[in-house]
C-alpha cells in the first residue's frame, strides 16, 4: 500500500478506506485517482454541470494534504485552465469548505462535491479572479462566453486517471499471503520427508491415452493413430504367438518334401 513521510499511519489508514469507499461509488460527476506512491496528492476529474458555460468540459484538480491533515484543510488547485471568479490564475481554489467552514469531520467527498457545486454558483463576492468576478456580476452573456471559450480550449476529455488503486494494493497483500503458504508447504516437506503430490502442469507434454480392450488404457501408437482405435492386448498377444509358430511349421514341411524324394 502507498505510503507518506508527513502523515501518521492512522490517516493514511482513514484515506485507504475514504479512496476505495470514492473508488467504489464515485459522487456525480466527479471521478478519483490515487497517487500510487503519496497518499498526499488526490486527483480528481470533474465533469462540467449541464446548463452551465463549464458544460461538456472535464476539470482535472488536485487536493494536497498536509502533514497535520485532518487538522489543517487540504488545499485545492485547478490544473486545468478555467475562466472562474473563484479560481486563481495558478489553480488556486477559494471556497469556504477549504478555509474557515473546514471541520476534520469533513471528508474528500463533500469537499469534492463543494467544488463541482462552484461550477453551477460561483461566488464573484469573494474573487480570485477578479476580471472574470467583475464580468460575472456586470456582464452575465460576457462572462458566459468567456468561460465556454475557455472550455472548448482547454477542458476536453484528457487521460483516464488510475482508478481502483486501493483494489490493486489489496491483491498484491493476497499475492504474498499466496506466496507465504507456498514456503509453509516447502518448509513441512523438509521437516516430513514426503514430497506433496504433484498436480500436473497445464504446460507440460502429456501422453496421448486411447481406451484398448477391455477398457484397459494404452498410449497412442503410430498404428493406433491411423486405425483410430487400438488394438485388444488378446489380439496382440494371438498374433505374436503365430509368428513364432512360423518357423516351426516351415521346418516341418522341408521334413516331408525330403521324406517324399527317397520314396
Amino acid at each position: 500500500m502507498a505510503t507518506n513521510e508527513n502523515l501518521p499511519p492512522n490517516v493514511i489508514k482513514q484515506l485507504a478506506k475514504e479512496l476505495k469507499n470514492l473508488d467504489d461509488s464515485p459522487p456525480e460527476g466527479i471521478k478519483v485517482g490515487v497517487n500510487d506512491d503519496d497518499f498526499s496528492t488526490i486527483f480528481a476529474d470533474i465533469e462540467g454541470p449541464a446548463g452551465t458555460p463549464y458544460e461538456n468540459g472535464v476539470f482535472r484538480m488536485k487536493l494536497i494534504l498536509t502533514h497535520d491533515f485532518p487538522h489543517s484543510p487540504p488545499k485545492g488547485y485547478f490544473l486545468t485552465k478555467i475562466f472562474h471568479p473563484n479560481i486563481a490564475s495558478n489553480g488556486e481554489i477559494c471556497v469556504n469548505a477549504l478555509k474557515k467552514d473546514w471541520s476534520p469531520s469533513l471528508g474528500l467527498r463533500h469537499v469534492l462535491m463543494v467544488v463541482r457545486c462552484l461550477l453551477i454558483e460561483p461566488f464573484p463576492e469573494s474573487a480570485l479572479n477578479e476580471q472574470a468576478g467583475k464580468m460575472l456580476l456586470d456582464n452575465y452573456d460576457e462572462y458566459a462566453r468567456h468561460a465556454r471559450l475557455y472550455t472548448s480550449i482547454h477542458a476536453k476529455p484528457k487521460t483516464k486517471l488510475k482508478t481502483g488503486a486501493i483494489s490493486e494494493s489489496t491483491t498484491a497483500l493476497n499475492v504474498g499471503q499466496t506466496h507465504t503458504s507456498l514456503c509453509n508447504v516447502d518448509q513441512k516437506t523438509l521437516v516430513s520427508g514426503v514430497a506433496p503430490l504433484q498436480q500436473p502442469s497445464p504446460l507440460a507434454p502429456t501422453a496421448n491415452i486411447v481406451k484398448g480392450g477391455n477398457n484397459i488404457d494404452q498410449p497412442l501408437t503410430a498404428d493406433t493413430a491411423v486405425s483410430g482405435s487400438a488394438a485388444p492386448p488378446s489380439l496382440t498377444m494371438k498374433k505374436e504367438a503365430g509368428l513364432a509358430k512360423l518357423p516351426a511349421d516351415k521346418k516341418k514341411i522341408d521334413a516331408r518334401k525330403k521324406s517324399l524324394k527317397r520314396l
